[in-house]
């Protein structure tokens, strides 16, 4: 059993990611997340000698973590939503050279400064690449603090099984919020062995490692490309994580994630009590997608709503995956408004009305 706390989800984060064995923290302050920054600046190298960075610009810090990763090292570092907009190139020089990272976005409204209220308005920028070429995070939707937690470690963990950038997108809320959560046993950094890849200096005994996404001729940049997407395919075959709630007989499918994931709880809740059979599908990879289950709860279901904090950007995951066999409607707040679960029954009951 773990130490049970009460914590703030940012905080909480930055403790999970000290117990985690992390090696080295890059990052920038930037609402509504700057308390990870923080609170690692104050315990982490005291506690386990780990490098803690308050970089000159966010452009910066994702620079460092591809030197860090580089390196063999467990890095990462976080941002909130314009902070992951600059680091997207970086990301793409990452994953085209498969070095392993964690990024966390805890989401504020957009787009531009926008405001610091909680959104989910970098769905897109997430799993469609945000950066350029063919690749893909692998992306990790907490709903609770308790996960913000866990994601940490788990997060640390795939990006080293696959040697790929692993992102933990979260909301405002879910970073302000205070929750008990139960804190794993710390791990032991210098008990992390160091991977044959790494750029730590060139002994007798191997060949030079050099860690690159420049591939000029552009046969050995399609093998690159081959290779990663192979990578993607077992990436999709394998780690797919969801959640579901009396999806059996459910004729209206709610579809969200994150915060909004836990508002239509208390929705499915309300309208089960109205004697609505509806149920919920809860994406917590958000890349790869869970589009298997959603397609095949469209065998049954007669509709489905997608409740985002966003004008619309997960509902065409969820189209996709219905393949126009059922309706697929969308309804969203914007701005750092949060819809209530009332709100969100009565656009269901207009979805009835419709089906009727």
């Amino acid at each position: 059993m773990g130490e049970l706390r009460l914590m703030k989800g940012n905080e909480a984060l930055a403790e999970a990611a000290i117990r985690a064995g992390m090696d080295a923290y890059f990052g920038y302050p930037i609402t509504p997340q700057s308390e990870v920054l923080e609170y690692l600046s104050r315990e982490a190298y005291k506690r386990t000698g780990a490098t803690i960075l308050q970089a000159e610009s966010e452009v910066a810090a994702i620079n460092m973590l591809y030197g860090a990763g580089g390196a063999g090292g467990r890095a990462m570092t976080t941002s909130s939503s314009p902070g992951i907009s600059l680091m997207q190139e970086g990301l793409s020089y990452i994953a085209g050279a498969q070095i392993p990272c964690l990024v966390v976005n805890v989401n504020r409204g957009g787009p531009g400064l926008g405001t610091i209220q909680p959104s989910q308005g970098d769905y897109f920028q997430a799993v469609k690449g945000g950066g350029h070429g063919d690749y893909h995070l692998i992306v990790l939707a907490p709903a609770t603090v308790q996960e913000m937690a866990d994601f940490v470690l788990d997060g640390f963990l795939l990006a080293e099984k696959y040697r790929n950038p692993v992102m933990i997108l979260a909301d405002g809320a879910l970073g302000q919020m205070m929750e008990k959560v139960v804190l794993r046993e710390q791990v032991d950094r210098a008990s992390k062995p160091v991977p044959e890849w790494a750029t730590t200096g060139k002994p007798p005994t191997r060949k030079q490692n050099v860690l690159t996404s420049l591939f000029i001729q552009p046969e050995e940049m399609e093998q690159v490309n081959i290779l990663l997407q192979k990578k993607y395919a077992e990436v999709e075959a394998n780690e797919v994580r969801y959640e579901t709630a009396h999806l059996e007989d459910a004729d209206m499918v709610l579809v969200a994630y994150g915060l909004s994931a836990r508002i239509c709880k208390k929705t499915m809740e309300l309208l089960r009590a109205k004697g609505r059979r509806v149920g919920l599908i809860r994406p917590i990879t958000l890349w790869p997608y869970p589009k298997d289950v959603i397609a095949k709860a469209a065998e049954h279901a007669r509709g489905f709503l997608t409740v985002e904090l966003n004008a619309g950007q997960m509902v065409e995951d969820v189209r996709l995956a219905v393949d126009g066999r059922r309706p697929v409607e969308h309804y969203g707040r914007m701005g750092g408004i949060i819809p209530s679960p009332e709100e969100i029954a009565a656009v269901v009951e207009q979805m009835y009305s419709k089906l009727a």
